[in-house]
This record gives C-alpha cells, sequence and structure tokens, in this order.
C-alpha cells in the first residue's frame, strides 16, 4: 500500500449512485457493488463499500458469507437483526457502534424483525443504515464481533471516533477494527439554534478521506454545499470546514494507505 500526493477533491451526488432495489430493499452504492460494476469507481483509500440501504419490516439479507473484510454498519433508523455463525445475536440501533471482523470467514444475517427476539409486537417501521467496509491490515484474521452504544458522546455535535485501527485513536475509539490505516469518524450535528452561529467541525489532515452526508444538509469549505447522500473523495486534501445550519449527520472515514500500492 501507499499514497498518492496530488491534492484532489472529487464530489459525488447522492443521486448518481448505483441503486439496487427489489421489493423489500432500497440500496444505494456508492462504490461498484454486486452486479453493479464501473472500473473506474471501485474503492477510495482502503474504503470498498458504502451502502445506503432502506429495508422493510420483517424483511433483511438472509445468511450468507463474508471474508477477510472489516464491515461497519451505522443505523440511522430503525433497528437492524444481527446473527452470525459466531453465535452473535443483538439489535443494532442509531447510536450502536458495531463491527464484524470476517477474517477466515463468517456466516450472518441481517434483518429487519426485532420482534422476533422477545415475543413483541410487530412494527412497520424500516430500517436506514449505512453498511462500510475496509481491508485488513492482513488475511486470514480470527472473525470477530464488536458492538458498543456511543449515544451520549454524540449528543456533543463533534466528530467522534466511532471505529479505529489507528494507534493515534487507540484510547478513543468506541470500538476497534483490523486496519491499522483506517478510523470512521461521525458526527450528529443538531445545527444552530435560531440567532445563533452555525455549527462547524473540521475535517481530520490525511491522505485519504471519504465524507458521506448520511442525514440533511451541510457546507464545505472549498466545496458548497452537500446535500443527503453526498459524498466527497479527498486526497491529500484534508483539514477544510464542515458547517451545518440545521440538523445533520456525517461519516468521515479517515485514512493512510489505499489499496494496490497506487
Amino acid at each position: 500500500m501507499s499514497t498518492l500526493t496530488t491534492p484532489h477533491i472529487d464530489i459525488h451526488r447522492g443521486g448518481d449512485r448505483m441503486k439496487t432495489r427489489v421489493s423489500w430493499l432500497d440500496s444505494k452504492h456508492s462504490f461498484s457493488f454486486g452486479e453493479h460494476y464501473d472500473p473506474e469507481n471501485t474503492h477510495h483509500g482502503l474504503l470498498l463499500v458504502n451502502n445506503e440501504d432502506i429495508v422493510l419490516p420483517g424483511q433483511g439479507f438472509d445468511t450468507h458469507p463474508h471474508r477477510d473484510m472489516e464491515i461497519v454498519t451505522w443505523v440511522l433508523g430503525g433497528s437492524l437483526v444481527h446473527q452470525d455463525s459466531l453465535g452473535h445475536s443483538g439489535v443494532i440501533y442509531p447510536g450502536l457502534a458495531q463491527r464484524m471482523s470476517a477474517g477466515t470467514g463468517i456466516l450472518h444475517s441481517e434483518k429487519n424483525d426485532s420482534w422476533r427476539l422477545d415475543d413483541s409486537a410487530e412494527h412497520q417501521e424500516p430500517v436506514h443504515f449505512v453498511q462500510m467496509w475496509v481491508v485488513p491490515d492482513e488475511p486470514g484474521l480470527t472473525p470477530g464481533y464488536q458492538q458498543l452504544e456511543i449515544d451520549d458522546e454524540l449528543a456533543g455535535g463533534g466528530l467522534v471516533t466511532v471505529a479505529s485501527g489507528l494507534p493515534r485513536y487507540r484510547d478513543r475509539a468506541a470500538i476497534a477494527i483490523n486496519s491499522s490505516h483506517s478510523a470512521l469518524h461521525v458526527a450528529r450535528m443538531p445545527g444552530a439554534e435560531p440567532g445563533a452561529a452555525p455549527q462547524v467541525i473540521d475535517l481530520p489532515d490525511a491522505p485519504y478521506l471519504h465524507l458521506f452526508v448520511a442525514r440533511g444538509e451541510v457546507e464545505m469549505e472549498d466545496v458548497g454545499p452537500l446535500y443527503e447522500g453526498d459524498a466527497v473523495r479527498l486526497t491529500r486534501s484534508g483539514g477544510q470546514r464542515i458547517t451545518a445550519h440545521g440538523p445533520a449527520e456525517i461519516l468521515v472515514w479517515e485514512m493512510h494507505a489505499r489499496l494496490g500500492g497506487q
């Protein structure tokens, strides 16, 4: 792995994403995924997948395999039931950080059917989440799982380190990933009160950044307005200010290497 040296900012609008739509699923893909393949859009840094999914109640992804990938799931609304071949079973909801390390191989399912765990009344709310995949430092690692509630930390409105393998965030990250060049930060920005100054945060400075607007609208220094579903890929161009006038939520991958040694 190596890094590029030419500064570059690449804006990707939410409406231009590749889409998978079936009766129970509305999925939008920031990068090539499944049957959607664009050789010019396969990854950024170490990030291979940034899928925004909406799954109807009682539906979801049946048991399927993964291997040699760090998979982070971030729920924006509703709840998602995770079950895997390591025996983990639980409900992921907004404010809960969750990571699955596929390693040598793991099977899991993800469904919008939390009522089946406790025989409660069936709900009618779709689950809305973003799933992100990054490449681990090496193949063949032991599969693993981790989750942690971080809703209180997000209430401050600043960037919260959700998942990281970077040594600098070892004592700050909510959960760990097996990628020593990557970290995911999330900011749940409440926006400014009437008459108050807008909320501002600074992006990390890194060789590769991927900013995804999960909710609302923000303004980015040197870029301009960004809307829900938009993404910005930065190469050697971090440190910009993000301004939110109203409620917004952003996901930021900070990466210090990229695939393929290019």
